[in-house]
């Protein structure tokens, strides 16, 4: 197994609470890392039929059986659980007995907040970070084809022969079991669609007019994709520097091998001439912003800034007071050109309220210009984050 960042953060909770929830995407390694970190817990999955019926039939029953701990996989399946966990856990007192793990947040939290309140330490892992991929790593463009599920590294699975695959029997299994669909046709070209704006301010009318589906219905669908962690939104920053900013949000995946599939980007080279690659790029570098804080057991607070005149800024890390502000550039050359963004908006900023500017790119090497950080992507993070 290639060790997980998260699993430090586990250890140090199952010191501190009955309850441990693990959610994220399916296939993101939620099973393999909680049976490392807890090897004497039993583990049942509830996607077994007949242990989901148990759970079902008796949940008392089936929580009682499992005196030295168990991990619950996929534990929003049987949502009973829930109100016999906390009589559970409030008698017994026994820290980090119950390992929960799921990969439908909006299930798992409504019964979380509902039950088990103040009982669950709460953590979400996503696909591998770039500081988590064996080295020597892939080569950019590989990495942007590729993503970093872990089964692609795992099992050295061909991205090609997996995602199809993964779309077909997590994705859209999924989304049916939320709401109804009655044409999967359909969906499957909202998600291509959906791909096709990574990076870009989301609009709702625009997006149903191109699927032709109504309105609510791509709000329902994004929501689906959102609480199942394969979209994420990015909001604008909330300080008016004017009253002219962008209010709408950005779409990202939370892997950009899974958009560069339903891009239908067939090998790495393609994506050179590719339109989406330099979205894709910006995906990659904020995702793994994201994954940064995520497997820290942090929740980030990100956002981008963006007027009507076109000035913007791809991404804004707040940290207390101060900001860490961000411009993402493909390319594997950078030109004075590409900071105007990031200097723009410091004249804005009160004075002493950025902490540090960075320009992210394409190639590798890291040094200063004037007070901007011009840094390569396979350094970025963690000279972004380190001291955040």
């Amino acid at each position: 197994m290639i060790p997980r960042l998260l699993e430090k953060k586990i250890r140090t909770l199952c010191a501190q609470f009955p309850i441990i929830t693990l959610v994220g995407p399916r296939q993101a390694g939620k099973s393999t890392l909680a049976k490392m970190a807890f090897p004497s817990h039993a583990y049942v999955s509830l996607e077994n039929p007949a242990l989901l019926s148990r759970a079902l039939d008796d949940p008392l029953e089936f929580l009682t059986q499992y005196p030295q701990g168990v991990i619950i996989d996929e534990a929003q399946r049987a949502p009973q659980l829930f109100s016999y966990l906390q009589e559970i856990v409030d008698t017994e007192k026994k820290m980090g007995h119950y390992i929960l793990t799921g990969s439908q947040n909006f299930l798992l939290f409504s019964k979380i907040s509902q039950s088990l309140a103040g009982r669950v330490g709460l953590l979400t892992l996503l696909p591998f970070s770039i500081s988590e991929l064996p080295t020597p790593l892939p080569k950019l463009n590989t990495l942007l084809w590729q993503g970093c599920y872990p089964p692609l590294y795992d099992r050295n699975i061909p991205a090609p022969d997996w995602y199809p695959s993964y779309i077909q029997t997590y994705i859209e299994r999924d989304v049916r079991q939320s709401i109804n669909i009655q044409d999967l046709h359909t969906f499957h070209r909202f998600l291509r669609l959906c791909a096709g704006r990574v990076g870009q301010l989301i609009n709702f009318t625009d997006l149903a007019n191109d699927v032709g589906i109504s309105r609510n219905t791509v709000k329902a669908w994004l929501s689906v994709l959102e609480a199942s962690y394969i979209i994420y939104f990015l909001n604008p920053y909330h300080e008016n520097f004017s009253k002219r900013v962008i209010k709408q949000s950005k779409l990202y995946f939370y892997d950009t091998g899974l958009a560069a599939s339903l891009l239908e980007i067939h090998k790495p080279d393609d994506i050179n001439t590719h339109f989406a690659r330099g979205p894709l790029f910006e995906n990659l570098i904020v995702s793994e912003v994201y994954k940064a804080f995520s497997h820290q057991g942090r929740i980030p607070k990100l956002s981008f800034w963006r007027d009507h005149s076109g000035k913007e800024v791809d991404l804004i890390i707040e940290s207390g007071t101060t900001l860490s502000i961000i411009e993402m550039k493909s390319g594997l050359t950078v030109t004075a050109s590409q900071l105007s963004q990031l200097t723009y908006f410091k004249t804005l900023a009160p004075p002493d309220q950025i902490r540090q500017a960075y320009l992210v790119y394409g190639g590798d090497e890291a040094y200063k210009w004037k007070d901007i950080h011009v840094t390569g992507w396979q350094q970025a993070i963690t000279q972004i984050t380190e001291n955040l």
